[in-house]
C-alpha cells in the first residue's frame, strides 16, 4: 500500500475541506480515514481531546459575525460553570438575528443581537464579552450558581482560579446596567435575584458555595476575605470570618494539600490565629456535602462556644 501523501504545511493541524482543496489536496486525500472529522467540513491531523482543541476546530468553519457565547463563552473566559466540560457538550455559536444559525453536529447555533455584546478575540477565537456569556447561559443556572459566576466577574482577587488577567472583569453596577439594556431574556430573573447576593474579593467558587450554605442555614453572613491584625501587624487574610467572634472559616482545596510550602504556611498561620484566640474551621469538599451538614455542625458549635463565653 502506498503511503498517504503528507498534507501541505500551510494548512496546519486543522483545516476546512475548502482550504485543503485550495491547497491542491484531492478529494480522496481530504476524505482519507487518517484525518479526523470533528465538525462537518473540518479535518484535523490529530483528534481533538481538550475543550480548547474542539473550539479551535470549530472556529475553522465559523463565518463572519459568528462568535462563541453561552457555556462555551463562559468556559473561554474561565468563569465557573457547575458542569464539567465533556466532549459531548456542543459548542455554542452566536449569530446575528438575520442569519441562519449553524445546524451541524457538535454545534448549537443561537441568535444574538450584535448590540447586546462586544466581541473579543480570546485565545485566537471570537467570543462575546464575559457578561454576555453569563447572560446567555443564565437560563440553565440556579440562583446560587449565578451568584458564583457574579462573584467571579466582580472579584478583584488575583488568585481566583482559571480567570484571565483582567480583574475585575466587570462591576456590579455594570451588570445591573446591562440587565436594563437587555430587558427580558431567559434567566434574567435569576440574574436579578443573584446580583444582591454577590460579593467582591472572593477567591474561589468553593468560597462562594460555603458562604451561601451558611446564609441558607439561617446563620449570619460571614465577612469575605477578612484581614486579621495584631497591634498593627498583619497576621492573615482568611476566606470567611466572624471578626467579633474570632471565628475563621478556611476552605482547603487540593493546592493546599499537594503544595508542601502552602501546607506549611497554612499550619503556621493557623497557629498564629489560635494564639490570638481565634477558632479556625478548616473545610474540604466533603464538608460541603449534604447541604454543608458537617460545616454547619462545626460552625454552630463554634458560635455557641463564643456566645457562652
Amino acid at each position: 500500500m502506498r503511503p498517504r501523501a503528507r498534507m501541505p504545511r500551510t494548512l496546519g493541524e486543522t483545516f476546512t475541506i475548502r482550504e485543503a482543496e485550495a491547497s491542491g489536496v484531492g478529494r480522496s486525500r481530504r476524505n482519507s480515514p487518517d484525518l479526523h472529522r470533528p465538525f462537518h467540513g473540518v479535518r484535523a491531523v490529530e483528534a481533538p481531546k481538550t475543550f480548547t482543541e474542539f473550539v479551535a476546530c470549530c472556529h475553522r468553519r465559523m463565518k463572519h459575525g459568528h462568535r462563541y457565547g453561552g457555556r462555551t463563552g463562559m468556559r473561554l473566559w474561565g468563569l465557573p460553570h457547575p458542569e464539567i466540560w465533556t466532549m459531548k457538550e456542543p459548542l455554542e455559536v452566536m449569530v446575528p438575528p438575520d442569519t441562519a444559525p449553524p445546524r451541524t453536529g457538535g454545534v448549537k447555533g443561537r441568535r444574538l443581537a450584535e448590540d447586546r455584546a462586544e466581541t473579543t478575540i480570546l485565545k485566537g477565537v471570537p467570543v462575546v464579552d464575559p457578561v454576555a456569556a453569563f447572560f446567555t447561559c443564565a437560563h440553565e443556572l440556579t440562583t446560587a450558581q449565578a451568584v458564583t459566576v457574579i462573584d467571579a466577574l466582580i472579584t478583584t482577587a488575583s488568585n481566583y482560579p482559571d480567570l484571565g488577567p483582567r480583574r475585575p472583569m466587570t462591576t456590579r453596577q455594570l451588570i445591573f446596567d446591562r440587565l436594563a439594556h437587555w430587558g427580558r431574556f431567559p434567566g434574567c430573573a435569576t440574574v436579578r435575584e443573584a446580583l444582591p447576593l454577590a460579593r467582591e474579593r472572593v477567591e474561589s467558587p468553593k468560597e462562594t458555595e460555603t458562604r451561601l450554605l451558611i446564609v441558607a442555614a439561617g446563620l449570619p453572613e460571614p465577612e469575605v476575605q477578612c484581614g486579621v491584625f495584631d497591634r498593627g501587624r498583619f497576621i492573615a487574610r482568611v476566606d470567611l470570618a466572624y471578626p467579633r467572634l474570632k471565628i475563621a472559616i478556611e476552605y482547603e482545596g487540593d493546592g493546599h494539600r499537594t503544595d508542601k510550602g502552602q501546607w506549611r504556611r497554612d499550619i503556621q498561620r493557623q497557629r498564629e490565629l489560635e494564639a490570638l484566640g481565634w477558632i479556625v474551621i478548616r473545610l474540604t469538599e466533603d464538608d460541603l456535602r449534604n447541604a454543608g451538614a458537617s460545616l454547619l455542625t462545626h460552625l454552630r458549635r463554634a458560635i455557641a462556644t463564643r456566645s457562652n463565653a
